[in-house]
């Protein structure tokens, strides 16, 4: 699973932390809006979709240290801040790429409320599920959501 975030530390600033959530195994990817972007919080979203063991794919940001201690998972990274992007598997490019569509999907409403961010970011979500399922199963998955 890698993780990336995106926007400010806290919400009380203009951007609301965002993270991306990627599992490698099955490809399924998650948005996920936060009220801060501290290790608890890190913590809570990782102890959501555990599994019995995993690999945990980061960037240097500080909030992830403490998981380095963690016997729950291995964390691998890359710190983009020294130059290193890719070490073999290790990268967030599957997040990154992933939070880039978000944010240009985004851009068109122009200003999203907080309040507003996370049916904004289903509806995304939605949208990008069905993009990667064939006609009929598109259209059955379009009317689970929608019941």
């Amino acid at each position: 699973m890698a993780c990336s975030r995106v926007g400010a530390e806290h919400n009380d600033g203009d951007k609301p932390p965002v993270f991306t959530l990627v599992d490698r195994g099955s490809d399924e990817r998650y948005i996920v809006p936060a009220k801060s972007a501290d290790e608890s919080t890190i913590r809570l979203l990782l102890a959501i979709r555990q599994q019995e063991s995993f690999t945990v794919y980061t960037d240097g940001f500080r909030a992830y240290d403490p998981l380095e201690e963690d016997g729950a998972f291995t964390r691998e990274y890359v710190v983009h801040s020294d130059g290193e992007y890719a070490d073999g598997d290790i990268h967030i490019n599957t997040c990154e790429s992933h939070a880039s569509l978000t944010r240009r999907w985004l851009s068109p409403h122009r200003g999203v409320s907080k309040t507003k961010l996370t049916p904004y970011l289903r509806a995304f979500q939605l949208r990008r599920e069905l993009f990667r399922k064939p006609g009929d199963e598109a259209l059955k998955h379009a009317l689970d959501a929608a019941l």
